[in-house]
């Protein structure tokens, strides 16, 4: 079992930054996928960033609409992984979730893939 919970939501304006984080328990990191997801009002929940196992050879992954203004990263030692928002728009507002994968190849995109999930945490973009 895994046990994730997220911080460091909150407003921020467009043009912005924030930083999540996600402190997990019950299991190490080092063994997990993880990832980051997000869902806005009535919108399904979509993919947002995930970090591999470090020794899988495999290469972190972004959604095309974060890509180069995120940046997700984990500490084994704190057991912690985070997500770097800068030059955050409207369209960033959403419940943001961290999750867990016991898949070790190619980080997975869709999230019925992933065994564990955080509470959420909610992020909003002022215009």
């Amino acid at each position: 079992q895994v046990q994730l919970v997220e911080s460091g939501g909150g407003l921020v304006q467009a043009g912005g930054s924030l930083r999540l984080s996600c402190v997990a328990s019950g299991r190490t990191l080092s063994s997990v996928t993880m990832a980051w997801f997000r869902q806005a009002p009535g919108q399904e929940r979509e993919f947002v960033a995930a970090s591999p196992l470090s020794w899988s050879g495999e290469s972190t992954a972004y959604a095309d609409s974060v890509k180069a203004r995120f940046t997700i990263s984990r500490d084994n030692v704190k057991n912690t992984v985070y997500l770097q928002m800068n030059k955050m728009k409207p369209e960033d507002t959403a419940v943001y979730y961290c999750a867990a994968d016991r898949w070790l190849g190619q980080p997975r995109r869709d999230s019925y893939s992933y065994d564990y999930w955080g509470q959420g945490t909610q992020v909003t973009v002022s215009s």
